[in-house]
């Protein structure tokens, strides 16, 4: 039994399901007088009651869901996906591509990550065949790195655990033919690779046999910070202390930007080809995960480390005394938010700031409701500072769910920055929170920074 509608004083309608014929329908008066008259406006037979029809952004993807759905395998589209990889490149409309990812066999799921939605994305099955797919509409100068994750177990927990057992099973496409990096122990260990035609350039990046600089590792240990870290040095070929036109890079994340970004190879070749002049530069490492999170967002302890620690230790290794003028400091994400916040906290010290995809949405626990991005108000409060700035960030790092992403808070920022006369310069990427978007965005970045020194 089920009651549809209740205390109604004017005309009104209800909506059910007979789940047995035949059906009875009552209208009861819990008051005296008056009356009702009940009547069955349309009536839709179980046969009739179809699921919309899917709607498929690849043509690759809806004739193969035509074929299948006539009783056909999927052997011949895989077979054509071994020889010709994936993910699947189709054209879609002017200045875009249509991508679509693909997996097979998985049984349960299977997510994707690095989506160009910026996402841990669901992949869809489709129908019952042994094929899951997702597709996207992408601009065609699109270069991402990805994994997918089959059958992610459904761990109790936090969001925020059950979203990281994404990882349990997260490995490079099999069919993708452009693994990162080339040589692993494992497909967990490495992403899968897409950049398409009108990808840009990314400068310096392969070894084509410039004059090498020379890498030289030191210790230093903070009693503020109540830890000890690695600082990598290194010095361009031809290294003269004295020469004038020096420049000092710092670089956050030393581990990252001296593999998944070949920062040595990058400057190597940008010297080298005097599109760069003389440049040392100091990899700052990070201590473990939980320190980084704590070190380089707004920490003014790490930045004054940063002034009063490294900055010394770089001259008396090198026997240079490089002026703020001609020193950058530089990171992505997290790393790139540090390079704002010393910068401006040091610019004495520091006088330019590289932030790849810098993380401004951050801002301290006890920052005013009204002040959710505490780099830009911080700028907005400020008098002027003598630091200069390049900004970037991916088209896919919008924010979700009502929340202000990389891209919106890096672009608010640009405009704050720009308000308050600072040299600034901005680019974004078709593309994600991503090292492959990176390591061609430190170059630009230099490119771009380095001639208004």
């Amino acid at each position: 039994m089920r009651r549809l509608a209740s205390d109604l004083d004017a005309p009104g309608g209800f909506q059910f399901i007979v789940a047995e014929a035949p059906v009875r329908l009552v209208v009861t008066a819990r008051t005296g007088g008056g009356g009702a008259t009940l009547s069955v406006a349309a009536k839709v037979a179980p046969a009739a009651q179809k699921a919309p029809t899917a709607q498929f952004v690849s043509p690759a993807i809806a004739a193969l869901a035509t074929h299948v759905a006539a009783g056909g395998s999927t052997d011949a589209f895989w077979q054509e996906r071994a020889r010709q990889g994936t993910p699947l490149v189709e054209p879609g409309p002017p200045g875009m591509a249509v991508v679509t990812f693909v997996a097979r066999g998985a049984r349960r799921n299977v997510r994707l990550l690095g989506a160009p939605s910026g996402d841990h994305e669901w992949m869809d099955r489709l129908g019952e065949s042994d094929t899951w797919f997702r597709s996207f509409l992408v601009p065609e100068d699109t270069r991402l790195s990805y994994k997918l994750a089959p059958d992610v177990p459904d761990l109790p927990g936090t969001p925020r655990e059950q979203r990281m057992a994404i990882l349990a099973t997260a490995q490079a496409d099999p069919l993708n033919p452009a693994p990162w990096p080339t040589l692993a122990p494992d497909p967990f260990n490495q992403e899968s690779t897409l950049e398409l035609p009108r990808a840009p350039a990314q400068p310096g990046l392969d070894d084509r046999g410039a004059p090498k600089g020379t890498l030289a590792e030191f210790r230093l240990r903070s009693a503020r910070l109540g830890n000890a870290r690695t600082i990598t040095l290194y010095t361009p070929a031809g290294f003269d202390p004295a020469d004038q036109r020096n420049v000092l890079l710092l670089v956050f994340d030393a581990r990252a930007y001296l593999t998944k970004v070949p920062t040595p190879t990058i400057l190597d070749n940008l010297i080298a080809n005097r599109r760069l002049p003389p440049m040392i530069a100091a990899f700052i490492s990070e201590v473990d995960p939980r320190t980084r999170a704590h070190e380089l967002p707004g920490n003014p302890a790490f930045a004054d480390f940063m002034a009063e620690q490294v900055l010394p230790l770089v001259g008396e290794k090198t026997g240079t005394r490089i002026p703020a003028s001609r020193t950058i400091l530089a990171g992505s994400s997290f790393g790139g938010l540090a390079a704002a916040t010393i910068a401006l906290r040091h610019p004495d010290r520091f006088g330019n700031a590289i932030a790849l995809s810098g993380s401004f949405w951050w801002h301290p626990d006890d920052a005013p409701a009204d002040a959710p991005e505490h780099v830009a108000d911080l700028v907005a409060r400020s008098p002027r500072k003598a630091v200069r700035f390049h900004l970037t960030a991916g088209m896919f790092e919008a924010g979700h769910t009502g929340t202000a992403g990389i891209l919106d808070t890096s672009r608010h920022l640009r405009d704050v920055l720009r308000a308050k006369d600072y040299d600034v310069s901005y680019r974004e990427y078709a593309g994600g929170h991503d090292y492959l978007v990176w390591r061609g965005a430190l170059a630009d970045a230099l490119l771009a920074l380095v001639p208004r020194l």
